[in-house]
């Protein structure tokens, strides 16, 4: 989705206000965005992904096979599915398409969900921090150009408003003769081990954690994540049991950042799916009400390669949780 305007442009007391407001309070009445996909054919996959399969001798078809097969065969993982989805009340497709997309397109899941404990386990116990050309993240947002976004009290608004500071000040810029590399906020302040690093059976970046921790905290009763204990963070995207709360709080987070700005997007996994995989749900819904407002922009989102494959699957994974 083209973006039309940023947190970072907006007061942040300003957007508070606008991202609590219901579509009513602007005189919009909420749209029903419908199941399927906007595209009859799927959009482009990027270079990356397709790298990623040939460097590991495999296809698309042959990795989404195998966590098709995966969600088949273990029980447990599908009851953690369905018990996520019910405290977060979301259909537990949103789940499975967000996982069914990661692993087809990015990583390809193990043969076991149980050795991510394994993983778990030994992420949780060493030493590393996040941090920028020898600067942690956490003196880093206390830059003043991130001011604006202490207004904030919720991780979620929070840590996308320091993610979009990043982007609007620092990426790509030199700044009191400091170069900062053309990088997301992501890659450059949260990505101690290698590039590319998303973990466990959800792929969840330990930003986008950051994100959730109040929403998980809230409904789930997990501990508060911080920036300042990473250990805590790779635990919980790492473990199987927690990564499934987590991409139920992302999932549920984006539905109700899109119905903020008059869009239920609660019928359309392939949708909720594409927010899953490219992240930043209050900007996106901001630029889509923007465009919708103005005279011919569009008017509906539109899943990217990744939603669309789940909208296209819909029918055999909505098996997987015996439903028709």
């Amino acid at each position: 989705m083209r973006m039309l305007t940023s947190l970072s442009r907006i007061p942040a007391l300003s957007l508070l206000v606008v991202l609590t407001l219901t579509s009513a309070s602007f005189g919009h009445e909420l749209v029903r965005v419908p199941p399927g996909n906007r595209n009859s054919t799927q959009p482009p996959v990027p270079n990356t992904s397709a790298l990623r399969a040939k460097a590991f001798n495999t296809t698309y078809d042959e990795k989404y096979q195998k966590i098709v097969g995966v969600l088949r065969e273990d029980k447990d993982l599908m009851a953690s599915i369905k018990k996520a989805a019910q405290a977060y009340k979301i259909d537990p497709i949103h789940i499975v398409g967000a996982l069914v997309g990661e692993h087809t397109y990015n990583i390809t899941i193990v043969n076991r969900v149980k050795s991510y404990y394994v993983k778990a386990l030994a992420y949780s116990q060493a030493d590393f921090k996040f941090s920028y050309k020898d600067m942690n993240v956490q003196s880093f947002v206390k830059k003043p150009e991130f001011a604006h976004c202490d207004a904030f009290t919720g991780s979620a608004e929070l840590w996308e408003c320091r993610d979009e500071t990043w982007d609007k000040s620092f990426r790509g810029k030199v700044i009191d003769g400091v170069t900062y590399e053309n990088m997301t906020f992501q890659r450059a302040f949260f990505q101690p081990f290698f590039a590319g690093q998303t973990f466990g059976l959800g792929q969840i970046s330990p930003l986008t954690a950051l994100e959730a921790t109040d929403l998980v905290h809230a409904t789930s009763g997990l501990s508060k994540l911080s920036a300042d204990d990473p250990q805590a963070i790779y635990r919980d995207i790492m473990d199987p049991d927690r990564s499934v709360i987590y991409i139920a709080a992302i999932v549920r987070d984006a539905m109700d950042v899109y119905r903020a700005q008059g869009y239920d997007i609660s019928e359309n996994p392939g949708l909720t799916a594409t927010l899953y995989n490219v992240g930043q749900p209050r900007r996106r819904a901001i630029a889509l009400r923007q465009a919708a407002d103005a005279s011919g922009g569009k008017k509906l989102p539109e899943e990217n390669y990744y939603g669309w494959l789940v909208n296209d699957r819909l029918p055999e994974l909505r098996g997987l949780l015996g439903q028709k």
